[in-house]
């Protein structure tokens, strides 16, 4: 009977292993060597009110200084040259999207820019200026600035990062964040995104290859990660919060005790 007892109790803690595995393990049903496919359009794109910078190059570097938006440009040879002697590229003017996906250029006026990608954006802006007769070899740069993510709920480190690149995944997200707590729920992490005017929320489960599929598997700027508390930590935290409660009261009750307790002597 004591071996039997033994037996039973180690075959639960086998189990609850398990199970608490299964908890915390990302992609639980991949094989090694597995091939997915990812979401097609996965490169960040413009929207309004995003903030970006564009620079002007060209061989003459004379040329392009009329499109810069402020006093200095580099030419293709990588040489710095300011039309005010000390500006560096650091001084450039950030631009904002408008409202109707619009920013506007030196020279060239309004340039449509919402749904293109950074690259798009710079083809059609050199278009621009060599159908006007501007410049023949013009090469644009476009650059994000101040482009950001938030992470949020059962992280080591939740707050706001910068994305420096036009392909940042869920995973990477969490990454930056320190990765999830053991209390964070992997089945059921929530990406906020505002299309049109509207918050969407899509959720995605970390510990399934169908999250490769999520049109959230990569993010875009101003996306909102939130990773939810299990049913042990939520749970955990009512009781300390009771707790915290009742022994307030009983302090509030001792102090009120004694306070009455000196009136009467």
């Amino acid at each position: 009977m004591r071996y039997f007892r033994l037996a039973i109790l180690f075959a639960a803690m086998v189990f609850v292993g398990c199970n608490a595995q299964q908890n915390v393990l990302y992609l639980q049903d991949v094989e090694s060597g597995t091939e997915f496919s990812l979401p097609e359009n996965y490169l960040i794109r413009l929207k309004p009110y995003d903030h970006i910078t564009v620079m002007v190059n060209s061989k003459n570097p004379e040329l392009a200084v009329p499109f810069n938006t402020s006093t200095s440009y580099t030419s293709l040879t990588g040489v710095t040259t300011t039309a005010s002697a000390a500006a560096t590229k650091n001084s450039l003017q950030v631009l904002t999207i408008d409202e109707e996906g619009y920013i506007t250029m030196p020279i060239i006026g309004k340039v449509q820019c919402a749904g293109l990608t950074r690259d798009e954006l710079a083809t059609r802006i050199e278009d621009m200026i060599r159908e006007g007769g501007y410049i023949q070899d013009p090469h644009v740069n476009v650059n994000f600035d101040n482009l950001t993510i938030s992470v949020v709920g059962e992280v080591t480190k939740p707050g706001r990062y910068a994305i420096n690149k036009d392909q940042l995944t869920i995973f990477e997200a969490l990454a930056l964040a320190g990765d999830m707590t053991i209390y964070g729920m992997r089945e059921s992490v929530a990406v906020v995104r505002e299309s049109n005017g509207k918050s969407i929320i899509t959720k995605l489960d970390l510990r399934s290859a169908d999250c490769f599929s999520s049109p959230c598997f990569y993010l875009e700027q101003n996306d909102v990660v939130i990773v939810s508390p299990n049913r042990y930590k939520a749970a955990t935290s009512e009781i300390n919060q009771n707790r915290s409660f009742w022994i307030s009261l009983a302090s509030t009750g001792i102090s009120l005790a004694t306070l009455v307790m000196t009136i009467i002597r």
